[in-house]
């Protein structure tokens, strides 16, 4: 018996596949589709279907249209990273079942969405998480397998147990037995097991993404088109007549394919280079791209604000205090207030880079722009998972910092690579650096999807033929573009737009005001550290208690105070953010060449001059971010750390002066340091000498080792170390003693004694 059902396509809509209005009728044809069999086959023979492989999708299909028109669709997107563990599996269950019955109580369709990323995973692994996405369970709900990267190996199998798949243009999808030397009957039987539940890749491809060795074949009869290996072509020729057939996979080859080649073949449904994409294609907001972190629970959350002009101290101190707060806690949720008009395009993107390298799927990260974020402070904002602004707010344009033209390149390369690991376009970000950088309106013309590029972005685009540019610039030239809260929720830049904090937290669902994260006493330290008098009190000190230790070399008070004073001076600088190795080993190399030029060979002068210049360069590059300035605000710090240096060397040449005086002229002083006389002297030198050689003088021996000038010996059966007035003399050669100095023995060539 067959059942013909006519139904009206509506295709005016631009979306990824025509709306279908279905009747109750529409649902007796995805139940008779869905019982497979007689039924699938005779749907096919009518033309009905393309061919039994997709006979699911269909049924499928009818059932969420009819969910679609009795509600809307809302999504959940849950990020799957291999190995597919006991504790993925849990979470992955827990996520879904708690989504679907919420969706339920709202009478809304739920679409899971699973973010597959790449990794390796066993086979048993993928088989239980794959198991139960294809199961019954989740029956009331369309899941959808999100591939934005290559992904090889057993993770295939999980995106064959998705209802859809989307892919990236250019990511890959294939070579499941990633590698394996053969495939055995088992991992055959498990591919088709899954492949035949879900439908939504025909079970040769899927076998051919299994297995190398198999060549699958795309085939069209008189009645439809068909997937099928290479050793059922024969049979398949005995049933239908074969119109044309094409070898998809090759024969001992790895089938792979991209997301476009899936896409021609029927098995990717869309294309979606990010999220924002994927969310537009599947009919969703954009929040339901977004990871939870919460896991579905709570958020656990955390404030971190950045007021005033942004510089290193202030970013290193709120680096310091998230981590903390990660560390300690388990936090999901940071909030990073901003009231900002910029000021250090190295630090600001120090924060940037910090904060995109946070996993998502762990925290989220909120920037809340209550008032400005000015010129490089946009670039934290732009760093977060998302943005939320207040109406009066404004994000970018001209801050207190200017970008040399010949630095904006980099800067835009650099802001580029954070922007691409949050799913951001880059066109509008860059317009905020570049004030030359034409942006336009964009829209798809497959699916009416509207962005914002620069004609250089919209060419690098897989599909760049498929936008149409609308109407004029929205930038201005030679005007860094400023964005306030409405085009910054256009242009899609911002989230959200909150009235007050209040509106903000109950948005996010925070409960109470997330914790405003303190400084700590070693926070405070720090900060008094940092400050303009403390290092320069620091270095007057230091740099006189070294002079005096010069001085006074046997009393070690000097070199202890001057070695906590440098200690403070440059840990201050490196929890600030200003002072690395670099700067440290470039004052310990300084000191190493003045004590040189004091103690070892002094009058020479190069020691002095180059350790004294190390020292100094090691004190200025301690106090800032850069080598060379380059720019009117790097001039300032530059003037800054010179006059920290400057008014610290000066300090510490008075106090110099004053100690020499006062050292020649204080009587206990003077007196521990005059020279020994007499028998005071005798004694001393007495006890200072270890060992008198003065018996050795005059005598003859060899040398035992080559001297230069220096070596060892022999007079008799004495072997000792000597040394001769510079001349080299070959081990084996006579020698003879010239005179002995303490414990020192002087020596030259027997031969060139005359």
């Amino acid at each position: 018996m067959y059942v013909l059902i006519r139904c009206a396509a509506d295709r005016a809509a631009p979306t990824s596949r025509p709306t279908v209005r279905f009747s109750a009728l529409a649902i007796l044809l995805g139940t008779l589709i869905s019982a497979g069999g007689d039924a699938a086959h005779s749907a096919q023979g009518l033309g009905l279907v393309d061919d039994v492989g997709r006979q699911k999708s269909v049924a499928d299909e009818a059932t969420t249209e009819v969910a679609d028109a009795a509600g809307r669709r809302e999504g959940h997107l849950i990020t799957l990273k291999p190995p597919f563990g006991e504790a993925v599996s849990r979470y992955v269950r827990r996520a879904a079942s708690q989504f679907i019955d919420d969706a339920k109580a709202r009478s809304v369709w739920p679409v899971l969405i699973f973010e597959i990323r790449p990794g390796a995973t066993t086979l048993g692994q993928a088989y239980d998480l794959a198991s139960y996405l294809a199961s019954p369970a989740l029956s009331g709900a369309t899941t959808v397998a999100y591939i934005p990267e290559t992904i090889n190996g057993h993770s295939v199998l999980v995106a064959l147990a998705c209802d859809e798949i989307v892919m990236a243009p250019d990511a890959e999808i294939g070579d499941a037995s990633a590698g394996t030397e053969s495939v055995g009957a088992d991992q055959r039987g498990v591919y088709l097991e899954i492949a035949a539940k879900r439908r939504n890749v025909p079970e040769a491809i899927a076998l051919g993404m299994l297995d190398p060795v198999l060549e699958v074949l795309q085939v069209e009869t008189e009645v439809s088109r068909e997937f099928v290996l290479g050793s059922e072509l024969d049979a398949l020729r005995k049933r239908s007549t074969v119109v044309k057939s094409d070898v998809v996979i090759r024969a001992h080859q790895p089938g792979v394919f991209t997301g476009r080649e899936g896409r021609e073949l029927g098995f990717v449904k869309l294309l979606a280079g990010d999220r924002r994409m994927l969310a537009n294609g599947l009919g969703l907001p954009r929040d339901a791209v977004d990871d939870d972190p919460s896991l579905g629970g709570t958020w656990r959350a955390i404030r971190v604000t950045l007021n005033g002009p942004i510089s290193a101290n202030l970013v290193s101190r709120a680096i310091r205090l998230i981590d903390k707060q990660i560390r300690g806690q388990d936090v999901n949720f940071i909030l990073v207030q901003l009231d900002s008009e910029g000021g250090s395009p190295t630090d600001s993107m120090r924060l940037a880079n910090y904060l995109a390298d946070l996993d998502p799927a762990k925290r989220r990260t909120v920037a809340y722009v209550a008032s400005r974020a000015e010129g490089d402070a946009a670039f934290i904002a732009l760093a977060c998972d998302q943005i939320v602004m207040a109406p009066d707010a404004t994000l970018g344009g001209k801050g207190v910092f200017d970008i040399a033209e010949q630095d904006r390149e980099v800067v835009v390369e650099s802001l580029s690579d954070v922007l691409r690991r949050k799913n951001r376009s880059t066109s509008v970000p860059a317009a905020m650096v570049d004030p030359d950088l034409e942006v336009f309106e964009y829209e798809r013309a497959n699916d009416g999807f509207t962005e914002f590029f620069s004609e250089r972005e919209v060419a690098s685009q897989p599909d760049a033929d498929a936008w149409q540019r609308q109407g004029a610039a929205i930038t201005t030239p030679g005007k860094l573009l400023s964005l306030d809260a409405e085009q910054a929720q256009t242009y899609g830049v911002a989230r959200r737009v909150a009235a007050d904090f209040g509106e903000l937290t109950a948005a996010y669902g925070l409960g109470d005001d997330p914790a405003l994260v303190e400084p700590g006493w070693v926070d405070v330290l720090i900060d008094a550290l940092n400050m303009r008098p403390v290092m320069i009190a620091l270095l007057v000190l230091g740099i006189s208690a070294l002079y005096i230790e010069f001085q006074l070399p046997g009393l070690g008070l000097g070199g202890l105070v001057a070695t906590v004073c440098f200690l403070l001076f440059f840990w201050g600088n490196y929890l600030g953010g200003t002072a690395g190795w670099l700067e440290v080993l470039l004052f310990v190399a300084g000191v190493t060449f003045v004590a040189i030029e004091w103690f070892v060979i002094p009058g020479l002068g190069a020691f002095g001059v180059i350790g004294t210049l190390c020292v100094i360069a090691s004190l200025i590059l301690a106090s800032q971010t850069f080598v060379i300035p380059h720019n009117q605000y790097e001039l300032g710090q530059f003037s800054r750390s010179l006059l920290i240096v400057s008014t610290g060397g000066i300090g510490a040449i008075a106090i110099c002066v004053w100690a020499t005086h006062y050292l020649t002229n204080h009587p206990a002083i003077a007196k521990m340091l005059a020279p020994l006389e007499g028998e005071e002297a005798a004694a001393q030198a007495e006890r200072e000498q270890l060992t008198d050689y003065a018996h050795l003088v005059g005598q003859s021996g060899v040398a035992v080792t080559k001297l230069v000038p220096s070596g060892k010996g022999r007079f008799g059966d004495e072997v000792v170390d000597v040394s001769t007035e510079g001349t080299v003399v070959q081990a084996g050669e006579a020698i003879e003693v010239v005179e002995t100095i303490g414990n020192r023995v002087v020596v030259q060539a027997a031969t060139r004694k005359q």
